[in-house]
């Protein structure tokens, strides 16, 4: 992609309401805008990391068998009074009536809908168990959006349910989803911990929560120094450093901050009962269905992301999350044939080797340019000018490290792919 018919509308300026720093470097690298409290439009900058979280979703929870679905937004008010929602939800449910008086909700969360759903559709045993999932835009009215994406009302998110007959079935496929959630966390180039936690208001006996680690985060991590033991704060009885572990008793507790990414539960059969979801067992006798829950806040991930990985000049992407796998910057191609050339040249053979390049093609002060790029994050720049042009070489720095490596020009690819690795290792697109 060209800079020049792709615009950065990056900022030097940082927005007086932003508090945080994800929330800062968001608007500043011109990943989202702000359209009103809580509410942001991805520009394509953004979008570009969105769906690089999207697809490794999308991707693991496809190889443990889980089967993509798409539910309406707006759920009629019938479902959660059916589960008993509808007033213990609070405020933070939209709540709306139609040309007919008739009440609605922009959908938090799915589970009525999704009950709703196998209940119709799901009659035997003998076609569970089951697991559903979709990628879908969320509201919850919170009462003081802030934080940006980190806690806005409008939000991408990916739920899963899955049905059974049994508690062995329901804690199987708990265990798969905590793998694939393991697989999706890793695979985005993240430090993160899973967590016991509280099941709130969705419900459940037993949860976890997958933090991603980072000293801004909002919440405190308990973890052991010898086990993997892990809790968050709230569910850890009272424990603080130095305390003994209570899983293995030879380590000592650590503390950590954490930003909630994911969210698991087993619900039981908290809304297959409410909701007479049933299904007939072996002996012809109806049986509530046992549910689990699996919820990943994508549009979360990137800025918790962020809040991990940046400098005192920008983000610093993961390799996997990155918008581009390669930012191309070309010094005075406007002035110079043959460096205008020669990046004609680099974009084609880079594009070819399948990477996703980001061509600096602007008419702008190379300070600018490098600037952006630091700004905007991408993991490898690349600099083509006069100077290395006449001899031969080709400028490269990593965005992680401090100064530059000049490689030769005619060895480019083979140098990439040696250092990075193929596209397809090095990003999740």
């Amino acid at each position: 992609m060209r800079a020049s018919r792709f615009p950065l509308f990056t900022s030097k300026d940082t927005p007086a309401d932003a508090e945080i720093i994800s929330h800062q470097l968001m608007l500043r690298a011109g990943l989202i805008e702000k359209l009103g409290a809580g509410l942001y439009t991805w520009q394509p900058l953004g979008l570009r990391v969105l769906r690089r979280v999207e697809q490794a979703v999308r991707e693991e929870m496809d190889r443990i068998g889980a089967l993509e679905v798409l539910m309406p937004a707006v759920q009629p008010a019938e479902l959660w009074e059916e589960s008993g929602r509808w007033s213990f939800y609070g405020p933070e449910l939209l709540r709306l009536k139609d040309r007919h008086d008739r009440d609605f909700c922009i959908g938090p969360t799915h589970e009525e809908v999704i009950t709703d759903y196998a209940r119709r559709e799901i009659r035997s045993y003998r076609q569970l168990p089951l697991t559903f999932y979709q990628i879908q835009t969320k509201f919850r009215d919170e009462i003081r959006p802030r934080f940006g994406i980190m806690r806005a009302r409008e939000f991408l998110m990916k739920d899963a349910y899955s049905f059974h007959l049994d508690q062995a079935s329901l804690e199987a496929s708990y265990q798969d989803m905590r793998s694939a959630y393991t697989r999706i966390f890793k695979r985005l180039g993240l430090r993160f911990a899973a967590v016991g936690a509280d099941s709130g208001a969705i419900g459940g006996s037993v949860s976890e929560e997958f933090m991603v680690l980072a000293e801004s985060g909002e919440d405190e991590i308990l973890s052991c120094s010898h086990c993997d033991y892990a809790a968050n704060t709230e569910v850890g009885d009272g424990r603080s450093a130095g305390d003994a572990c209570p899983q293995c008793s030879e380590g000592a507790i650590e503390i950590h901050r954490g930003i909630e990414v994911g969210h698991i539960f087993q619900l039981g059969t908290k809304y297959s009962e409410a909701m007479e979801a049933h299904v007939l067992d072996e002996h012809g006798e109806q049986k509530p269905m046992i549910m689990g829950c699996y919820g990943i806040g994508v549009s979360r991930v990137v800025a918790a992301a962020i809040e991990q990985n940046h400098d005192d000049r920008g983000i610093v992407w993961p390799t996997p999350l990155a918008p581009f796998d390669i930012g191309l910057v070309s010094i005075g191609a406007d002035r110079s044939s043959a460096v205008a050339e020669a990046a004609e040249r680099l974009y084609a053979e880079l594009r070819d080797a399948g990477f996703e390049v980001l061509w600096d093609d602007r008419e702008a002060r190379p300070g600018v340019k490098f600037a952006d790029m630091e700004l905007i994050g991408i993991p490898h720049r690349l600099v083509i000018g006069e100077r290395g042009l006449e001899k031969g070489e080709i400028e490269y720095r990593n965005r992680g490290a401090e100064d530059n490596e000049n490689w030769p020009l005619d060895q480019l690819i083979p140098t990439l792919l040696e250092r990075i690795g193929s596209p397809s290792s090095s990003s999740a697109g």
